[in-house]
């Protein structure tokens, strides 16, 4: 488990993606199949950076959806 902050006054520099992006590589290197990002919730101004990392399992009322690249 990683967990990662930063200050959120640094809004211009996309420290949130390069978190995800770093996760993803090691990831990678370490051969695993998944990067879990938490919970995403849709609306949500905090969360929504989320919703550009694909492909993705989104679970709703249904149960879970795989997203693709459009």
């Amino acid at each position: 488990l990683v967990y990662s902050f930063y200050d959120p006054a640094e809004t211009k520099r996309s420290l949130g993606a390069y978190v995800i992006l770093d996760h993803i590589e090691k990831a990678r290197r370490m051969g695993l199949p998944h990067v879990y990002l938490g919970y995403w919730v849709d609306g949500s101004r905090k969360m929504a950076y989320k919703g550009a990392y694909l492909p993705q399992e989104r679970l709703g009322l249904n149960g879970w959806t795989r997203v693709e690249r459009p």
